[in-house]
């Protein structure tokens, strides 16, 4: 049975370059049955509210997608008191009314990766947890409003495609993705957020959009991977903003 110890209340995934802003932050180990996570956590305060990051990808970005302890970050998140979970990622975007800079809250996804670890549920105990609304609606309406105050452009819905990786789409993929009418792609966002659901946490995405993907075959240039770091860091300190008013609001 997992012992809930109330060091934070809200978990944050891919929180590299934001530890220097938390108030009086400490680097915590916390050990799983599943494992280690992808680092140590840090925790901080935020507008009085104390905040648990944990960089996806280690501190030092050496992780790939299919290589993330994804059940080992969650189940660390929930043990140390993690109740509202918000999972940020880089992404593509798959519609060309959504732009490199634009942000995404994703309210679906749809799961084309493999060989994932995607369960706590494992028996004797027989569960079936139902994620045909994957994030929490309140939370996305509050990331939708405070990223319309910040006059950030924002798209308050879109089904995220989480693929494999570590490599990008070939343009005959991309094109099927697009023609399902799928707005954004990503590698991460599964199991994670699913996960969060599972250990009856509250998920929610916000996808910064780095790219077109394969380029909507051929209407724009393909991407690369030198493309997608240049627009996170240009968009870097507009997530941050939206973070951590998100974070003193709820």
């Amino acid at each position: 049975m997992l012992e809930i110890e109330n060091i934070a209340q809200i978990g944050v995934f891919g929180g590299s370059g934001f530890y220097k802003f938390l108030e009086e932050s400490e680097q915590i180990t916390v050990s799983t049955p599943y494992g280690a996570p992808s680092d140590k956590i840090t925790v901080g305060k935020i507008g009085g509210k104390k905040v648990a990051f944990l960089p996806r990808h280690g501190a030092e970005h050496k992780l790939l997608p299919h290589q993330i302890n994804y059940r080992a970050n969650v189940w660390a998140m929930k043990k140390i008191g993690v109740q509202k979970v918000i999972c940020p990622c880089a992404a593509g975007s798959l519609q060309k009314h959504i732009k490199p800079g634009d942000f995404v809250i994703c309210d679906q996804f749809v799961n084309k990766t493999w060989g994932r670890s995607d369960t706590f549920f494992e028996g004797p105990e027989v569960k079936h947890i139902s994620p045909a609304d994957p994030y929490c609606p309140t939370l996305s309406k509050l990331a939708v409003n405070v990223a319309q105050e910040l006059d950030i452009p924002v798209h308050s819905q879109g089904t995220i495609l989480v693929i494999q990786g570590p490599r990008f789409s070939t343009k005959a993929e991309s094109k099927f993705y697009t023609n399902q009418g799928w707005e954004v792609i990503n590698m991460t966002q599964y199991p994670e957020a699913y996960l969060v659901k599972e250990l009856d946490m509250a998920p929610v995405n916000i996808s910064l959009i780095t790219d077109y993907d394969a380029g909507l075959v051929s209407d724009v240039e393909p991407v690369t991977m030198e493309e997608v770091y240049r627009v996170f860091n240009e968009n870097n300190e507009k997530l941050k903003k939206l973070l951590f008013t998100m974070i003193e609001r709820m």
